[in-house]
């Protein structure tokens, strides 16, 4: 007699596959379900079917298992609670430690595997989550080759080149937890047919507010004054000769969607002298006049105009190395710049050589143009010449507790309609089935 296999069989490396006794079963419910049979149900002792029906039961018994074993163990792009193998997740999360078990609450990391294992498993896909994305030999590198769903983060991206996706021969979908897809080829996404999503709106309150902070701690010089408390110096005027009010000054940000706005909305009560801003689309009309910014035509007029720049687009061809050496020259002498967007949308070079001649008086962010920043990136130790304005930090801006909590959940409503065959929300699809589904990325 053959043993019966349990339905979630787990192999030594720990990944979780459903057995083919399960898909059988299934079948074969399926199949007596059209059997036209009034008998009662079977027993231990008894079994009152006539010589016919059993017959007929046979056959079905054995159809059911050449379709079983003839099955092709491919997945389908729809869940659904019959036949179909469960599918091969993917996530690419940054690693918590200690602080994500002593923290739950930290859903974005290795550990707390955005909330997502107990609730796959039970419908019987496979999860994988790790941290390990760089190298041939990385976790990701191997396990993209049969997954058939990414999920990944800005915060700790797996870069999904162009040479990854051809590797990725059963990829249907790829999923940001957070906001931001630059970390994936989207053109290439396009020419595979891999939909790209993300949890759009989840962290733009979280990054909102984290650009007005870096305003604050650049203009009014906390940095270095910090810095000096820590030390146990005590000298007023060397700090308050480079610190500014926020008021009156001209606020410019290049990008005005949702995180662009809300920063316009944030410093509006700090009485600035005028708050501009530059985008290929407008704002509302009733937005626009809400926060009183008035839109300026080009990138150069923009930071001519501003003591205080904010980069709120994304990261595209079009604005990749977009602040570089030539434009840093049109900013107004000793202007702050923020980049909360993308690192790769200022020329890192460029920026610490302005901070360092005093062409600009700031620059802060949690941005990088390689995630995690190698410890001699130039931004790790540049000062302005009094010896601050650095006001750069991890890529943590988006990723507050409670941002985590929404981009969770984003990211769990994501993969249940696609499993259900729904549709997804508008604004969470960024490339379709082979077209663009947003001009975010650039006019297109």
């Amino acid at each position: 007699m053959v043993g019966r296999v349990d339905y979630k069989d787990k192999r030594s490396d720990g990944i979780i596959i459903a057995s083919p006794s399960q898909e059988l079963g299934e079948h074969l419910s399926g199949s007596l379900e059209q059997f036209p049979c009034d008998a009662a149900p079977l027993q231990s002792d008894a079994w009152p079917v006539s010589g016919f029906q059993l017959t007929t039961l046979a056959m079905v018994f054995v159809s059911a298992i050449r379709t079983s074993l003839s099955k092709p163990q491919v997945a389908s792009q729809r869940f659904s609670s019959g036949g179909s193998r469960g599918l091969k997740i993917l996530a690419i999360l940054y690693r918590g430690g200690d602080a994500a078990k002593q923290e739950p609450r930290l859903l974005g990391t290795v550990e707390n595997e955005l909330g997502l294992r107990s609730w796959l498993e039970s419908q019987g896909h496979e999860y994988i989550v790790s941290d390990d994305k760089e190298g041939p030999n990385s976790v990701f590198q191997k396990q993209i080759q049969d997954a058939d769903i990414l999920i990944t983060t800005p915060f700790h991206p797996g870069y999904v080149t162009p040479e990854v996706f051809n590797k990725a021969k059963n990829l249907k979908v790829c999923v940001t937890a957070g906001v931001g897809s630059d970390h994936i080829n989207l053109n290439t996404a396009i020419d595979k047919k891999v939909q790209v999503l993300e949890v759009t709106g989840s962290n733009v309150t979280s990054v909102a507010e984290h650009v007005v902070m870096n305003m604050l701690l650049l203009v009014r010089n906390f940095v270095p004054a910090h810095e000096m408390i820590e030390r146990g110096d005590w000298d007023v005027s060397q700090v308050a000769r480079n610190a500014f009010d926020l008021e009156g000054k001209v606020i410019g940000t290049i990008g005005a969607g949702r995180i662009g706005h809300r920063v316009l909305q944030r410093v509006l009560p700090f009485n600035p002298k005028e708050l501009v801003y530059y985008d290929y689309n407008p704002l509302p009309e009733e937005a626009a006049k809400a926060v009183g910014a008035r839109r300026i035509d080009t990138v150069e007029e923009l930071v001519s105009q501003c003591d205080v720049v904010t980069v709120n687009c994304p990261l595209h061809e079009g604005t990749r190395g977009l602040i570089n050496a030539d434009l840093l020259k049109k900013f107004k002498p000793g202007a702050w710049l923020v980049n909360t967007a993308r690192g790769a949308i200022c020329d890192k070079f460029a920026v610490a050589d302005a901070l360092k001649s005093g062409q600009l008086r700031g620059y802060a962010g949690d941005v990088w143009d390689v995630q995690p920043a190698p410890k001699d990136h130039p931004w790790r130790a540049m000062k302005n010449p009094l010896g601050g304005g650095n006001g750069m930090v991890p890529h943590y801006s988006g990723t507050t507790l409670d941002a985590q909590q929404r981009y969770a959940a984003g990211t769990k409503s994501i993969l249940e309609k696609y499993f259900q065959g729904k549709e997804q929300e508008p604004a969470n699809v960024i490339v379709g089935i082979g077209k663009w589904a947003t001009k975010a990325y650039g006019q297109r």
